[in-house]
């Protein structure tokens, strides 16, 4: 037994055991590291404060990672600006199908010739084949009747 305790502290004391445990702290310290400049690369592109989260990090170690994990804006800020972008996108092609009066502001279609809301005369029609034309127009495009 006694031989087995000696081995064991031998084992401790041994240049393995220290070189291994400094290892071991050198990795700890070189995760450290890189979770700083992860986290303060991650603000940045997020839009937060990247100073101020690296320092959360550096000073409350892995649980102020895990804070910041939880706290951090959901999306980056490229993205978000890719989103907005898309979103007017299609409210401008959406919007391109829908015209308004110019009178009183009111949905109307591109055909008609009168606001059925206020009356004010959107288009005239041909006098030949009674199609809606646009006001600048000088001939029917549909029966060429000069107007």
């Amino acid at each position: 037994m006694v031989d087995l305790l000696a081995s064991v502290i031998k084992f401790f004391e041994s240049g393995l055991f220290r070189l291994s445990i400094r290892l071991f702290f050198l990795f700890i310290v070189v995760l450290w590291a890189s979770l700083i400049y992860w986290t303060y690369r991650d603000a940045e592109k997020r839009g937060a404060l990247a100073l101020y989260w690296a320092a959360v990090v550096f000073v409350f170690n892995f649980f102020g990672w895990a804070v910041y994990l939880i706290l951090r804006p959901p999306e980056y800020l490229d993205d978000a600006r890719d989103r907005e972008l898309e979103i007017r996108t299609k409210e401008v092609l959406l919007g391109k199908g829908s015209l308004t009066c110019p009178a009183c502001l009111k949905p109307v279609e591109g055909d008609f010739l009168i606001c059925p809301y206020c009356r004010k005369t959107l288009k005239k029609s041909c006098p030949s084949c009674n199609r809606p034309l646009e006001t600048g127009w000088i001939i029917c495009p549909y029966c060429k009747t000069a107007l």
